[in-house]
């Protein structure tokens, strides 16, 4: 960047809400993936919607790359400034604005994560049920229409908005919705932002659906002898229409690995877990119920966790799956991040282990059974050729089976840059449809650049 552009934005930003400490650089440059770093100019801090405004206008004029930042825990890449320019974190954004526990509603800023927004509305008896695993911010989960373990009951961050407050490219401040729990009043606004990956606007508030706790929460687990099993059995369930709240699938060599990193005694074979919540009564029939059907389906240590602690232990060792891949020594991660139709489950699980196996990588395959969304995590050394060619050829084959069976490459993840070669199987000529729609929002093309599309 220029030099009298950058000093152009600290006359108007402030110098005290501008960084280009080598250290903020850096945590600026990266997310959780294993593509390539890339530095920003500089980090700016906007503390409302008037310094996002400001912001904007300028970057807008000069044609200048403005790249949102939540809580850096993206997975593709999302949060990287590929095209540098300024990297924009909400650390100061993180108020609640509105809250209307009669509504069952919150509006919020963004840079809020979902673990600091429920210890604010659970005292309340009230929780906001989008679980990703990481602590991420509110925005970012928009932005990446993030789900996760409770996606099975709740839907993704889509199904939670009720109302957005963004500001485009060129500072102009909108609103995606109302106050109102449904409406037919013209385009769904909310629906275009979530997943858009900041490419179209950046999110200043937003206003979100909020969901009563259960009176009882049971968790359980048990174990088949194949992956494919697994994947029948969680059909089965869904078939059956009960309602369960989480619903996972683990493989015997990510048990391995959760065990072996957090000191757990997991049965080590393939695996689902379960949570059920509603009333007492309600939650152990539909228990009741899927163990007899998991014992039909030939399963084994059917055990429950009844307990708050032993549930809260189950769930943490799920949460800790990656990271047990991730902290091997000496390797990098990559992962495919697929979701298809319920009854192509099956087949796209044993598809992923066996092309694993194929590899001779470490790797797993675990995920969201309940909606049909399924992760692998393949190990590889990144100072191999062709350790790393196998991680992305297992990678790119999961995805564009997944596609060809009418599903996704990706559930949650979102496609930053990893997905980008994607998109084009996936939507075909709808492609050409989503570039106008970002031309139309960012003629510049200043917001998050690089990321969705080629």
């Amino acid at each position: 960047m220029e030099t009298y552009l950058y000093e152009q934005f600290v006359e108007v930003l402030g110098k005290e809400k501008i960084s280009k400490s080598e250290s903020e650089l850096y945590r600026h440059s990266r997310d959780e993936s294993s593509h390539p770093y890339v530095e920003p100019d500089f980090v700016y801090f906007p503390e409302g919607v008037e310094d996002i405004v400001k912001v904007l206008k300028i970057a807008n004029e000069h044609k200048i790359p403005v790249t949102p930042y939540g809580a850096g825990s993206g997975l593709e890449g999302q949060a990287i400034p590929i095209h540098k320019g300024i990297s924009m974190n909400f650390d100061n954004m993180k108020k609640i604005i509105e809250f209307y526990p009669e509504d069952l509603m919150i509006t919020v800023e963004p840079g809020i994560t979902r673990l600091q927004l429920n210890e604010f509305i659970n005292k309340h008896g009230l929780y906001f049920p989008i679980d990703p695993g990481a602590d991420a911010s509110i925005g970012g989960m928009i932005a990446n229409n993030a789900s996760g373990t409770t996606a099975v009951r709740y839907g993704s961050m889509r199904d939670q908005i009720l109302d957005l407050e963004v500001v485009l490219a060129n500072g102009t401040v909108i609103h995606t919705g109302s106050k109102a729990k449904k409406s037919s009043s013209g385009y769904n606004l909310n629906g275009i932002m979530a997943g858009s990956e900041g490419t179209l606007g950046v999110i200043t508030k937003a206003t979100l659906k909020l969901h009563g706790i259960p009176e009882k929460v049971l968790a359980a687990r048990c174990t088949f002898n194949t992956p494919g099993e697994c994947a029948e059995a969680a059909q089965a369930v869904l078939s059956c229409g009960i309602q369960v709240l989480r619903m996972e699938l683990v493989d015997a060599e990510s048990i391995k690995q959760v065990n072996s990193y957090g000191g757990y005694a997991f049965p080590e074979e393939h695996s689902l877990f379960f949570e059920f919540a509603g009333t007492p009564n309600i939650v152990e029939e539909e228990a009741s119920v899927v163990e007899e059907l998991m014992k039909d389906f030939g399963c084994s240590n059917w055990e429950r966790a009844n307990t708050p602690k032993d549930r809260a232990d189950l769930w943490k060792a799920r949460h800790e799956l990656a990271y047990s891949y991730k902290h091997i020594k000496g390797k990098a991660s990559t992962g495919a991040d697929a979701c298809v139709p319920i009854s192509k489950l099956a087949e796209m699980v044993v598809f992923g282990r066996t092309l694993l196996e194929e590899s001779g990588l470490i790797g797993g395959v675990f995920g969201h059974v309940g909606d049909g969304n399924f992760h692998t995590m393949v190990m590889y050394d990144p100072n191999d050729p062709v350790e790393k060619a196998k991680a992305k050829y297992t990678d790119d084959q999961i995805a564009m089976k997944a596609i060809e069976l009418g599903g996704s490459c990706t559930g949650e993840h979102g496609v930053g840059v990893g997905k980008m070669k994607y998109q084009l199987k996936e939507h075909g000529e709808a492609v050409e449809l989503m570039k106008s729609i970002k031309l139309l929002f960012d003629p510049n093309g200043i917001l998050n650049p690089g990321k969705i599309f080629i």
